[in-house]
């Protein structure tokens, strides 16, 4: 559809038409209920969402123009919105205050830039559409901007309503006796809520060993409040540079104006999976020994602790998700402790799963604190020295897993605000005067060291624990990993070091023939098919045996005094039975799953629960 230019105005147009006309057609065609009820619920509605496909069905000139003119644009189609508005007397108050906002949304710049990274953001990108996908890390308070001025003439009493462009300005001489005598009358103009966010690059999107990239976000009117830090965002706006306030006069900072903003809820499993990874996968699960080379596959490097690397499989996979009693959520994701001697691999099994698992996040408890793992109130220049609501780890991770190192080294008073996300996985903030609840469906894989540094031989494990019950209560699976001599484990172990290093240097199928492991991108995309599509359900024979086995270990605990079995170790049951199920990609929970979770449950109650003459 060709392009016209407009003698005279030279206004370029589209088959003739303004783009004003040309929206108004659009609208009263395409949109004619989404203008109605904008119309009846204004000013409690203030915007009418339009998908760019829908304008690209009405006319591919216009939606050409749409993407080379975002700002004359949307000032052309909110003006024919204007026009085609005819005040009611309820609302005709609001007249002088009719700004509807025009809200585009599934602009095709995302994929054509092949995925745009927030630190792909350059300035070719200035005053032009950019749509990038990310995690709300702050919010600042809500300020308010002079959109309408209000100006009274000190000298001849003349009054104006002036729009406050862009840069803030409007002018200071009046128009009619040409004196610089203007005030400003703050109670007659009209403002604009605004407010600044930080968005952070989704974690999984991050490469390797890279620092997530962060960008403001200005979001204004309607906008305000609609995002929550911790929520994974789809942002849709105009790229705009800012001089700083502080620093060289040439330098300037960038920020997103956002148009539209779409939550995400982007959660561990979703990842793209093409039909033909999808058919590789349920292959794959009709192996008989899936369960062996998926466990294989985990931390290859390391000898042994079969137990251990099964356990991760299973918090990888996690329970069924989506899971409610009466109005209480279920918690579906898996927590494991390990907890061992110096130079047992722990801190290598958590830097592979944080590598494997495409949302995560590793940190270590000498450097964390509990608002870093959970969410705080701080000062920052985005609320220029107000109080900003900051996510941490746990929040920033939800959906995925988080790598916890050195949990024993983790001061008291910050491993008390990991007891509400374990559980609940949520975090409630009431600081500075802000009162908020953050998502944190996070799994926690964490690791630490026994009290005396290793373990003593001469007491009981579950004696040496630096841990809180309470907080020990919450893991679902704890495992103790000892330093034993034992001199054929230790030839087994070296023979399996230096065969791991003479493959590493060969190429990638040697290795995997060599431990008969899966790829890791293929079990990346086998773990988040399995976390799409598989929602198991308990079946007769497995409830049976989980509840035969619960009501045993209940009777045990009352007879040989050992720690007290409450409900958190069935509803653990339930979790690792599900995640077994999943593996197999089945939507039962078969007897065999129930017999795999009492196997890893009773391996961890003999070593740390039980006293020395049960175990």
């Amino acid at each position: 559809m060709g392009f016209g230019v407009m003698a005279g105005a030279q206004e370029v147009t589209v088959q003739g038409k303004t783009l004003k006309e040309m929206f108004s057609e659009f609208f009263n065609t395409c949109y004619k209920h989404q203008v109605f009820q904008l119309f009846k619920n204004f000013p409690a509605k203030k915007s009418i969402a339009i998908d760019y496909h829908d304008i690209e069905k009405f006319d591919t000139g216009l939606a050409d123009r749409v993407l080379s003119e975002p700002e004359r644009v949307l000032d052309e189609a909110q003006q024919a919105l204007k026009e085609m508005h005819t005040p009611t007397p309820n609302i005709s108050q609001y007249r002088i205050l009719f700004e509807p906002h025009i809200r585009f949304y599934n602009l095709p710049t995302f994929s054509e830039h092949g995925g745009l990274l927030i630190q792909d953001l350059s300035e070719v990108f200035t005053n032009k559409w950019v749509r990038v996908k990310g995690i709300i890390s702050k919010r600042a308070d809500v300020t308010h901007k002079l959109k309408v001025a209000h100006l009274a003439c000190l000298a001849c009493d003349e009054e104006f309503n002036i729009p406050v462009g862009r840069d803030g300005g409007y002018p200071g001489t009046c128009d009619a006796c040409g004196k610089k005598a203007m005030k400003l009358d703050e109670e007659k103009s009209v403002f604009l809520d605004v407010q600044r966010a930080e968005v952070q690059e989704l974690l999984e999107r991050v490469p390797g060993g890279a620092q997530a990239a962060k960008a403001e976000l200005v979001l204004e009117d309607d906008l305000v409040n609609s995002i929550v830090p911790g929520d994974s965002m789809d942002v849709c706006g105009i790229f705009r540079l800012r001089k700083l306030e502080k620093g060289p006069r040439n330098m300037y900072s960038r920020y997103i104006e956002v148009v539209h903003a779409k939550n995400l809820h982007i959660d561990f499993e979703e990842l793209s999976i093409t039909e033909d990874e999808a058919r590789a996968i349920r292959e794959l699960a009709a192996n008989p020994k899936i369960y062996e080379k998926i466990v294989n596959s985990i931390a290859p490097m390391i000898y042994g602790h079969t137990e251990v690397k099964e356990a991760i499989v299973l918090q990888l996979f996690g329970g069924t998700k989506e899971k409610k009693f009466m109005d209480a959520k279920l918690r579906d994701d898996i927590h494991i402790l390990l907890i061992g001697d110096p130079g047992a691999a722990k801190t290598r099994f958590l830097q592979h799963v944080s590598d494997l698992a495409p949302k995560s996040i590793y940190v270590s408890g000498k450097s964390v604190t509990g608002v870093g793992l959970t969410a705080s109130a701080e000062r920052d220049e985005l609320s220029e020295g107000g109080w900003t609501l900051k996510a941490g780890a746990l929040v920033l991770a939800s959906g995925g897993i988080v790598c916890i190192d050195e949990f024993d080294k983790i001061e008291d008073t910050d491993r008390a605000a990991m007891h509400e996300a374990m559980e609940s996985q949520t975090i409630s903030v009431a600081k500075a005067g802000m009162v908020a609840k953050f998502r944190a469906k996070t799994a926690i894989l964490a690791a630490a060291n026994p009290k005396r540094g290793r373990f003593d031989n001469n007491m009981l494990l579950a004696e040496q624990f630096d841990i809180p019950p309470t907080l020990l209560s919450r893991f679902d699976l704890i495992f103790p990993i000892r330093d034993i001599m034992d001199e054929k484990k230790d030839s087994e172990l070296a023979d399996h070091i230096l065969n791991s290093h003479i493959s590493s240097l060969r190429s990638m199928p040697v290795f995997e023939r060599t431990f008969d492991i899966i790829e890791k991108n293929l079990l990346k995309k086998y773990v988040a098919y399995a976390r799409q599509t598989v929602r198991p359900v308990l079946g007769d024979e497995a409830k049976e045996r989980i509840k035969d086995f619960y009501v045993q270990l209940r009777k045990l605990g009352k007879q040989d005094g050992a720690v007290p079995i409450t409900p958190r170790q069935i509803e653990g049951l339930i979790r690792l039975s599900e995640a077994s199920a999943k593996i197999r990609l089945s939507e039962k929970v078969e007897l065999g799953d129930a017999e795999r979770a009492i196997r890893l449950t009773e391996f961890v109650l003999k070593q740390i629960m039980y006293d020395k003459e049960t175990g």
